[in-house]
């Protein structure tokens, strides 16, 4: 991948780059929407991502090019305007850039930079985070900075949240800045608090991606973190990860019947964290997975963040031989599955699960076969 980045850049701009960096995508393991509601949550960084290369200018301008876009976009160094259309995308490296003096960090002047993926776009696995940690790295770099991880994970979610304009809490970010191969991210998004938890041999992780909406963008996303803020104010806490699941009787009472499905769904979620921590260290994949099936039976019914395509592949992979359970991962409405199997668990069961949703929806689901990864680094 580095060498068609490098040959990309010089085909593109005429030089080698000067900094490459790489930030891989993520897994949602289990913790749906409970960053940001104060909770805990468990991620993946897998084995694939973006990379960003940058060579510095010295007139002022900054140009963008993308492998996945073909035209180059240039603005002077002044400007830092959220962008539309076609040029949407450089606002996750432009909202670094927004972000990065609001951490008391420089930034690079004028540059050439290039970003290229093999991360599958819209698949749950958060692309986003992943183009902004690499962005702030090269960035970054290019500046002399060596802010602590937190912070460069911190300016990736600012950027998120206040340029491109997605209320997400830390966990794509963090996933894609603390992710060790072998291992889990857990994050107590209070802190933040980053910690990393081993994933017992013979772990699997299949994604079935089914090209579905996923815009978080579109005010679904928003519209749950509304829902949850208010029910946080109904039960007179700052955030849900104060109520304990015993409080939820009470709560029932207190909310609206919609606010309260939300706010159920992310007191448990967060217990059901913690229950797989604790199964991952006894090295019981069976509890985990049962754990998984339930997050999305969740996600289903109280949260509403799952679609019948989403539905249908978990329904389909649960009773499969060598499959854990299975749930959908990231944000939702659309997206992907992830199925936590066993190595048995291959390439034929895949394309009976993908051949059974074609039948029904018309389409093939992309599948993923993937491992854990690390974080995001200079190459």
């Amino acid at each position: 991948m580095k060498a068609a980045l490098v040959e990309k850049f010089r085909a593109t701009f005429g030089r080698a780059p000067e900094i490459i960096a790489r930030a891989p995508g993520r897994i949602e393991f289990i913790g749906n929407h409970t960053d940001y509601n104060g909770g805990i949550v468990l991620g993946a960084a897998i084995d694939r991502g973006v990379w960003a290369a940058f060579a510095a200018r010295d007139d002022q301008q900054r140009r963008f090019a993308s492998d996945q876009r073909g035209a180059v976009i240039s603005m002077p160094v002044n400007r830092l305007e959220k962008q539309s259309g076609g040029r949407s995308w450089t606002n996750y490296p432009l909202g670094v850039l927004a972000a990065m003096p609001e951490f008391g960090l420089r930034g690079p002047a004028g540059f050439d930079y290039l970003a290229m993926s093999d991360l599958p776009a819209g698949a749950g696995l958060s692309s986003s985070a992943a183009i902004e940690l690499a962005s702030a790295l090269v960035f970054l770099e290019a500046a002399g900075e060596r802010p602590p991880r937190e912070v460069v994970v911190k300016v990736g979610r600012h950027a998120e949240n206040y340029f491109v304009g997605v209320p997400c809490g830390i966990l794509d970010q963090g996933v894609s800045g603390f992710g060790r191969r072998d291992h889990l991210v857990f994050i107590d998004c209070r802190g933040p608090r980053f910690d990393t938890v081993p994933m017992p041999a013979g772990a699997h992780f299949w994604i079935f991606n089914t090209h579905t909406k996923h815009a978080l963008v579109d005010g679904l996303y928003a519209a749950r973190h509304a829902e949850c803020m208010e029910a946080a104010r109904g039960l007179g806490v700052p955030l849900l990860a104060d109520v304990p699941p015993a409080a939820l009787v009470v709560a029932e009472r207190k909310l609206s019947p919609v606010v309260f499905r939300r706010a159920r769904h992310i007191v448990e979620e967060i217990a059901r964290v913690d229950a797989t921590v604790m199964a991952l260290r006894r090295g019981d994949l069976h509890e985990v997975g049962r754990l998984l099936t339930a997050s999305h039976r969740s996600s289903q019914t109280l949260f509403e963040n799952s679609t019948k395509e989403l539905d249908f592949l978990v329904n389909r992979l649960v009773p499969t031989p060598h499959v854990h359970g299975a749930r959908l991962t990231g944000g939702g409405f659309g997206g992907a599955v992830m199925a936590l199997t066993s190595p048995e668990f291959g390439d034929a069961e895949a394309s009976g699960v993908a051949n059974a949703y074609a039948e029904r929806f018309g389409a093939r689901p992309d599948i993923l076969h993937t491992q854990t990864g690390d974080g995001a680094a200079i190459i």
